[in-house]
C-alpha cells in the first residue's frame, strides 16, 4: 500500500528542503554530473532564497547558469546542496526526456556554458 501524506505535511516538507538548500552564508547550488555523481561537469548557483513553495511543488526563483563548465562528459544525475557544501537532494536524474532534469543534451564540454530556464520540485503525492 502506497504512503499518502496530507497536503499541510507535503507542503511542510518542501518547506524543509527549501529551507536547507538555503542553510548558510551563500546561495545553494545545483550540481549536474556523471552517472554516480563521479565527475562534476557543471554548478549553476540558485538564488537566496532558492524558492517559494505552494501546495505540493517548490518552484525556483531563477538558477544562474554556469558560464563555463569544469569537465567534459555525459550528464547522468545531479544534486542540490547548500552553500557549504553540505547536499541536501541526491539521486536526481539527468536527460533528454524522462528524467528529474530535462536536458536539450546530455553532452557537455568543459568551458561550455550550462543555462537553466526553469525548475521546479514536486512532491509525490503517494509515496515516500
Amino acid at each position: 500500500m502506497a504512503v499518502i501524506y496530507n497536503p499541510a505535511v507535503r507542503s511542510a516538507r518542501l518547506d524543509v528542503v527549501r529551507a536547507a538548500i538555503d542553510a548558510g552564508s551563500g546561495p545553494g547550488t545545483l550540481e549536474l554530473g556523471t552517472a554516480g555523481m563521479a565527475l562534476v561537469l557543471a554548478t549553476l548557483t540558485c538564488s537566496k532564497p532558492c524558492g517559494s513553495v505552494a501546495g505540493d511543488t517548490l518552484t525556483f526563483a531563477p538558477i544562474l547558469q554556469d558560464s563555463a563548465a569544469d569537465a567534459s562528459g555525459n550528464a547522468a544525475q545531479a544534486r542540490f546542496k547548500d552553500s557549504d557544501g553540505n547536499v541536501i537532494i541526491s539521486g536526481l536524474t539527468a536527460g533528454t526526456a524522462g528524467t528529474n532534469i530535462i536536458m536539450g543534451s546530455v553532452a557537455i564540454t568543459v568551458g561550455q556554458a550550462i543555462p537553466m530556464t526553469s525548475a521546479a520540485l514536486s512532491h509525490n503525492t503517494t509515496g515516500v
